[in-house]
């Protein structure tokens, strides 16, 4: 293994709440998986430009079609977006959730992740804010913000339980 990949991504080091992996070992892993092919495959549909990004990330500019909604996506080591660029904190959030395609088992993030989405949707009304894969990769980073439970969500299952009792007994 060279020296480049033992060090965790420049886009991902010293973020709160990432999973530190190499460039290298998430690439290969990403292509083993798929999820850096089927990438490949939704900017060239998209009609995205693409090339070489940091960190063995590619950058697809450019992308046409109305789905996903979201102004940058990313699947595998592809980041594919209808801009023209991406500010370096829209790359790191990209990059975190790269790094949890390599986690996740490639393509099998997508039904997790709109799982995830439907669950923030549900508490919140926005489908980052409690979405975990989006906390993961940092709210700000990725241009969400945080927001309240909706008034309806009980909170019952949000409150510790008192020193001593179980949570069913401070019900």
């Amino acid at each position: 293994m060279g020296d480049r990949d033992r060090r965790p991504a420049r886009a991902e080091r010293a973020q709160p709440g990432a999973v530190l992996i190499h460039a290298g070992l998430r690439a290969r892993v990403n292509l083993a998986n798929g999820s850096t092919l089927a990438g490949l495959g939704v900017a060239a549909l998209g009609g995205a430009r693409v090339g070489r990004g940091p960190d063995r990330l590619f950058v697809g500019t450019g992308y046409r079609l109305p789905v996903p909604p979201a102004p940058a996506f990313c699947l595998g080591n592809v980041i594919i977006t209808r801009l023209d660029g991406l500010t370096p904190e829209l790359l790191r959030h990209e990059a975190r959730h790269a790094t949890q395609y390599a986690c996740c088992g490639g393509v099998l993030m997508v039904p997790l992740y709109l799982m995830a989405a439907a669950a923030s949707w549900l508490l919140t009304g926005d489908t980052g804010a409690k979405n975990v894969f989006e906390r993961r990769a940092g709210l700000a980073d990725g241009g969400y913000t945080d927001k309240p439970l909706r008034p309806f969500v009980p909170r019952v299952a949000l409150r510790k339980p008192a020193p001593g009792r179980s949570v069913t007994e401070s019900r």
